[in-house]
């Protein structure tokens, strides 16, 4: 045993000496039976909305950040865009049309896609996590945060698999692309 965790300590991997186990059913799975969960915030653009509005967005989520009597944390993670399938309908479109303006309109937006593919456009993504060990405690406070959140005005949903390997590829790799799973189950 203490042979492994030698050899943990000088693994020129991360997920060697990181106390998860794996990710399931929404949650990252660590060391002594606790569990990392929370919920996804879609994000919503709140300076479109009238000034009255806005405040009263502001003010609700103060009292909901107020209300919140467990450690939480905030993360913000960037997810690559892909819209390869977008760009191979467009393309099927421009090859089948003929009308030169109708194709003129189509090769813009096939050059605008290019330009987020060469610029490495991403969604940022909104998370509110925390760490427990009980599953009914889990189900409660993540109740908690999707109710608080709508009453805000915002829409969450508890966090997926794929959400929580985001969160760890960008935490682990400071936000660049891998191509590769960051967290292995065992």
């Amino acid at each position: 045993m203490q042979t492994m965790a030698m050899t943990n300590l000088r693994s020129k991997y991360t997920e060697d000496w990181l106390p998860i186990q794996s990710i399931q059913n929404g949650m990252i799975l660590c060391d002594h039976n606790k569990k990392v969960s929370g919920v996804k915030v879609a994000p919503k653009n709140i300076f479109i909305l009238d000034a009255v509005t806005q405040e009263n967005m502001m003010t609700g989520l103060k009292n909901f950040y107020n209300m919140i009597d467990f450690e939480f944390w905030l993360v913000v993670a960037d997810r690559p865009v892909d819209i390869s399938v977008y760009m191979s309908q467009l393309q099927l479109l421009y090859n089948s049309t003929t009308n030169p303006k109708v194709r003129k309109l189509i090769n813009q937006d096939i050059q605008k896609g290019n330009s987020f593919i060469t610029n490495n456009v991403v969604d940022t993504e909104y998370y509110i996590l925390f760490q427990e060990k009980d599953m009914e405690a889990i189900q409660k406070k993540i109740r908690l945060l999707i109710n608080g959140l709508a009453g805000c005005g915002l829409n969450a949903s508890q966090t997926s698999n794929d959400d929580l390997r985001i969160i760890l590829d960008n935490f682990l790799n400071g936000g660049t692309t891998t191509e590769f799973g960051t967290v292995m189950p065992v």
